[in-house]
Order: structure tokens, then sequence, then C-alpha cells
């Protein structure tokens, strides 16, 4: 895909991140040796590897949850982080949860709301009165996603977005990448599905 047509994020110079050597080890196994990229506004990438590899690691760096062991991470603006697991209220509703992200991002209920509906298919058309607890484990998922994705951030990380998606829902996922890209965010994707590494400009191979 062309992302010369990417826009909202080219104005600030230089990539959107970029990993320099970062290693990291957990008393003496090592997980993750020396991984080098960077991405500029609008490119995607998918990280693959067997489970063990270090991708939720990596992931986790970039987010600044986790300090590595060596090497530097920079970021040219904020980035939005959806972990494997979602990590949401399980008595709060969707609409409580776009407050809740949306207010700490300075946005307004309405704002965050408007947001999400410009999303598409997949993330537009949540339930938003229902507690998280009586969600389906992929609409939990979705949420987490919407929530990653609040406030325009330059930086996308996603842990394996898609568990419990159902295979439209799986599909529309990779067009949202498409859009976030098309938009000027640069996407990160931890995947251990390789079907649709054509969907993604780069790919990082943890399991070499």
């Amino acid at each position: 895909m062309d992302r010369s047509t990417a826009r909202g994020h080219d104005e600030v110079a230089g990539p959107a991140i970029e990993v320099d050597r970062v290693s990291m080890r957990y008393g003496r196994q090592p997980v993750l040796d020396s991984v080098s990229f960077s991405l500029e506004a609008g490119e995607s990438l998918a990280i693959i590897g067997e489970n063990g590899c270090g991708k939720s690691t990596l992931l986790k760096i970039c987010a600044g949850m986790v300090t590595p062991t060596s090497g530097t991470v920079t970021l040219s603006g904020r980035a939005g982080y959806c972990p494997q697991n979602a990590s949401l209220g399980a008595f709060l509703t969707a609409e409580d949860h776009y407050r809740w992200f949306g207010s700490s991002l300075g946005m307004t209920y309405g704002d965050a709301q408007e947001e999400v509906s410009g999303m598409g298919d997949l993330l537009g058309h949540l339930d938003g009165s229902k507690q998280v607890r009586h969600l389906s484990g992929g609409n939990a998922q979705k949420l987490n996603l919407a929530c990653a994705a609040l406030g325009r951030p330059r930086v996308l990380l996603l842990d394996e977005p898609y568990q419990g998606f159902d295979e439209g829902s799986y599909l529309d996922f990779w067009q949202l990448i498409d859009h976030f890209c098309r938009a000027g965010v640069a996407v990160i994707v931890v995947t251990h599905l390789l079907r649709e590494l054509n969907r993604v400009d780069h790919v990082l191979d943890l399991g070499r």
C-alpha cells in the first residue's frame, strides 16, 4: 500500500518510533538480543516469532512499561498500547471507558465517542450501555483496542489484539490498520498468524 498520502502526524520530523539495540534479560535468561528498527508515520510492522521469543516484552518496552537491560526507544509523540488481554473495568460500560480514557487525554466524552464512531465497522458499533462483564471476549477486546487508539496517538502498539474475533471481525481489523496508517499513525502488531503479513510494510522475526 502506498503510504505517501498519510496525513495527521507528518508534520513531526523523523521516525515515529526508533528502537536501537534493545536487549533484555531476566537474571541469566536472555529474552531480546540487540533488536533495532524504526518506523515512519503511516508505516506498519508485524512482530512475529515463536512463544517466549520476547514479542510482548518488546512491545511493553516500546510502551515504556518495562525498562530494557540495554538499548533505547525513542518516540516522537504519544503511543497507544493495546495489551493481549483486555485491561478493562468489569463493572464499567463502553461509554464509561470512553469518558475515562478520553478525559485522561483532555477529550470530552462527545469527542471520544465521535472519534470511536469514525474508526469504522469494527469499533464503531459496540453497545456502549453494556458492562464489560456482559460483553463477549471479542467485543471486550474491540473496546480494549478502541481505548488504545483514542486521542490519535502517533504510534499504536497492538499485542495480538484480535483475540476472540470472528472471521469477519478479523478481516475488519486489517482494514482498520490500513485506516490508521492512512491517518499517519505508525502501527506495530504482534501476531502469530502469518497469513496477513502482506498487509504490513515490514516484518520483524524475533525467532531468528
